[in-house]
């Protein structure tokens, strides 16, 4: 067994790459009092709220980091579409977004709740509605991944939906937390790994 050593500031973690090679069975999409709203174009601030507002509790800050026109040019892409899952009222309150630019793959790129929905079977609402949309002409494998920063449950909430595990990695990256790019009280499962809190001992 070989241990490596994970430096002061950073954060590792296991990533599983999931893989759909054959479009499920049509079935009905389970009821939810959400609605999905296709965002076209969305303005960068508004999409980095809500990807905020569900992803720091597992470390999401990959577009948080991005500039504008990179961030922007994503996000405009005809290939690229993106939805929020709305309640009631109108407020945002989860993400789904499909990445059709490597065809005939489809990536689940992005799905979540914020934190205060989740555990309640709105996953379930919303991945029938990712699969249902992802599968569309031309598409012949539908992949996601996942890590060990994620919901505990999320890797056997992505195979219960029909993914297949294929390929395992191990990623290194800052904390972002120390960076202040999400909370220092985010993802309170991951131990920071101070390096100030490492030079006084």
């Amino acid at each position: 067994m070989a241990l490596t050593r994970v430096e002061p500031g950073m954060v590792a973690t296991i990533v599983t790459h999931l893989e759909m090679r054959a479009q499920p069975r049509p079935a009905p999409i389970p009821s939810a009092p959400l609605r999905l709203v296709r965002w076209k174009a969305p303005d960068a601030d508004a999409y980095r709220t809500l990807f905020r507002r569900v992803g720091a509790p597992w470390l999401w800050f990959s577009r948080l980091v991005m500039a504008d026109a990179p961030l922007l040019a994503i996000l405009h892409d005809p290939a690229v579409e993106i939805y929020a899952a709305t309640d009631p009222r109108g407020t945002e309150i989860g993400l789904l977004e499909l990445d059709f630019r490597s065809m005939p793959d489809c990536e689940l790129s992005f799905l979540g709740l914020v934190p205060e929905r989740t555990g309640k079977g709105l996953g379930r609402w919303l991945m029938a509605h990712a699969t249902s949309l992802a599968w569309r002409k031309g598409v012949e494998r539908f992949r996601v991944h996942t890590c060990t920063l994620d919901s505990p449950g999320a890797l056997g909430f992505y195979m219960r939906s029909g993914f297949t595990p294929f390929a395992r990695e191990i990623e290194t990256f800052a904390d972002p937390r120390l960076a202040g790019i999400v909370p220092r009280d985010a993802a309170p499962h991951v131990p920071i790994l101070d390096q100030a809190a490492d030079a006084c001992r």
